[in-house]
């Protein structure tokens, strides 16, 4: 199973990334743990990610996607994946197809995760982290709708977007995921 997890930051993608990789057994791939291991780990990529991030940018899409690879040639990747917060915006999604394409894969579905805006805001300043003030995070929500949003008509177009409530008590949620798929 291979999928691909959007909505709006606080929506819950990663949390219910988290469960479903676990019941799935088959990895939770999110860019911000990728970019924040290449880092760490100080590989080529991660310190040419590294310049980017301490000089306050956005990392590169081509640095993205070279991390992207370098992730989903790994062999625990072989029975599929869950993609969280990749891809950002169309070029990133044209790019996927791409990669994916030369890989020989394709993905099963894209899961839309609808919440509204204030209830975001609320889980988003409850989280209490001290980058996150009601300002950041609308603004945050702001980049959302501008660059990520427009994936919704994309992967809608293509017949392979399911939408689900994520306004709902985590195992709620969880469970419309399961039924869904």
């Amino acid at each position: 199973m291979r999928l691909i997890f959007l909505g709006p930051p606080g929506a819950g993608k990663g949390t219910q990334a988290a469960t479903l990789a676990e019941l799935r057994q088959i990895p939770h791939i999110s860019t911000g743990d990728i970019l924040r291991k290449a880092i760490a780990n100080q590989t080529p990529l991660g310190l040419q990610a590294k310049s980017h991030v301490d000089a306050g940018e956005l990392v590169p899409d081509t640095l993205v996607i070279a991390l992207m690879k370098e992730r989903l040639e790994q062999p625990d990747t072989k029975n599929g994946w869950i993609l969280d917060g990749f891809p950002r915006n169309l070029s990133q999604a044209d790019t996927l197809d791409q990669l994916l394409q030369s890989m020989r894969q394709t993905y099963d579905c894209v899961v839309n995760f609808e919440v509204p805006t204030e209830v975001l805001v609320e889980r988003m300043l409850g989280r209490g982290r001290k980058d996150d003030n009601e300002a950041t995070i609308r603004r945050r929500l702001e980049v959302y709708q501008e660059e990520t949003a427009p994936l919704i008509n994309f992967y809608q177009s293509r017949q392979c977007l399911k939408v689900i409530d994520g306004n709902c008590p985590v195992d709620t949620v969880t469970q419309a995921l399961q039924e869904s798929l």
